[in-house]
């Protein structure tokens, strides 16, 4: 409670809070649709990019300004996304291997040019390092409320083009049809992933930063079919990623805020997974294991029903049909019994009413299922005749 308390009253701690916050806000809402656009590699090819873009503005400018960097970081980043969607538009280069391809480049690039600033006896060049792991600690009101600029610009262009944004994402081929601008439109949704990048390279790094587009976007689908739910979700989980990253990094000397940010989203991510409602594997093993006992309840009432109405209904008939003990048989029966479809005890059994209409069901079921399957076989037997 005291470190919650923290959060108003104490100043580096509120800074880092929001600052982590506004990360994960932005990055849950326009990872929700890189993840859907099947991008989740295209915000770490932009981070990575930003790299060369933070070491050329402090060799153009000679200073640390976080404000000078990120916009060099957002430069470098935006050329690498033009570059890859011109290399997607006139090669035949997958999309993987093209994204694979400028991350290596532009990071290489940007560590070599980093390796040449701390080697060139600047003294002002401490601390550049910083913005591959990120260093939470660093973040001032001033850099705050850049971040909050950044991130409001590109809410507010999400929300104006949410529509246009969500025909993108599910039928590109559509919105072409309609006579939307669908290569201006995605040029536009990656640079506002640019924008994101910008946001968190401060708190979490080159390295770390696509972890915040994919992570809450991930654990947001887990849970819902629909985009708006998905996109408010995965930015309430950005921004409850953030703050309880940087609360507990708080509570130790030397606990990276950026790694337990990303440490936090991936945790939710994990249990979104495991036990989301509709795609949670918890509850999928649930369903899974339910709808096998009941196609073998139901076959077994299939069994029943055939016997007690051609033969006699007892633990031996009903053993030597399914070919199993009649032990094993005594139990099915107790378990139709269960379900109030046979009655008796013993070597005397029969079927209630409700078995009877439950058996009749399922042979009905049977018998429309074949003709829904193939409606034309019925048509064609007949044509035949």
């Amino acid at each position: 409670m005291d470190l919650l308390a923290g959060i108003f009253t104490d100043y580096t701690l509120r800074n880092v809070a929001l600052g982590a916050a506004l990360l994960g806000l932005v990055g849950g809402v326009l990872g929700s649709f890189a993840t859907l656009r099947r991008q989740s590699l295209l915000g770490d090819v932009l981070a990575h990019a930003a790299l060369p873009g933070i070491c050329l503005a402090f060799l153009l400018t000679g200073t640390k300004a976080p404000l000078i960097l990120l916009l060099g970081a957002g430069l470098a980043g935006w050329l690498a996304s033009l570059l890859m969607l011109a290399i997607l538009r006139s090669t035949r280069l997958p999309e993987d291997s093209t994204l694979g391809v400028i991350l290596s480049g532009f990071f290489g690039f940007g560590i070599g040019l980093l390796t040449f600033i701390q080697h060139s006896g600047d003294s002002d060049q401490a601390g550049l390092d910083k913005f591959i792991f990120g260093q939470a600690a660093t973040v001032v009101g001033e850099d705050v409320l850049t971040m909050a600029v950044l991130g409001g610009v590109a809410l507010l262009l999400v929300g104006l083009l949410y529509k246009e944004f969500k025909l993108l994402t599910f039928d590109p081929a559509f919105a072409s049809s309609l006579g939307l601008p669908v290569r201006g439109l995605g040029t536009l949704l990656t640079s506002l992933t640019v924008i994101a990048v910008m946001i968190g390279l401060q708190t979490v790094g080159v390295v770390l930063m696509a972890a915040m587009l994919i992570a809450p976007a991930a654990a947001a689908r887990q849970w819902t079919n629909r985009l708006s739910t998905m996109v408010w979700l995965s930015a309430a989980f950005g921004v409850l990623s953030g703050v309880l990253g940087a609360v507990i990094s708080a509570t130790r000397e030397n606990l990276p805020t950026g790694p337990l940010v990303v440490l936090t989203a991936s945790l939710i991510t994990l249990f979104s997974l495991l036990l989301a409602p509709e795609r949670g594997l918890v509850w999928d093993w649930r369903r899974t294991r339910n709808n096998r006992r009941r196609i073998r309840l139901e076959r077994l009432l299939l069994d029943a029903h055939v016997l007690y109405n051609h033969a006699e209904l007892t633990p031996e008939s009903l053993a030597q049909r399914r070919r199993t003990a009649p032990a094993r048989a005594k139990e099915e029966l107790e378990e139709l019994a269960a379900r109030g479809w046979v009655t008796g005890r013993g070597e005397r059994w029969e079927l209630t009413e409700q078995g009877h209409a439950e058996a009749h069901r399922l042979e009905q079921a049977m018998r429309v299922l074949p003709k829904a399957l193939n409606p034309r076989a019925e048509g064609g037997a007949g044509g035949a005749a």
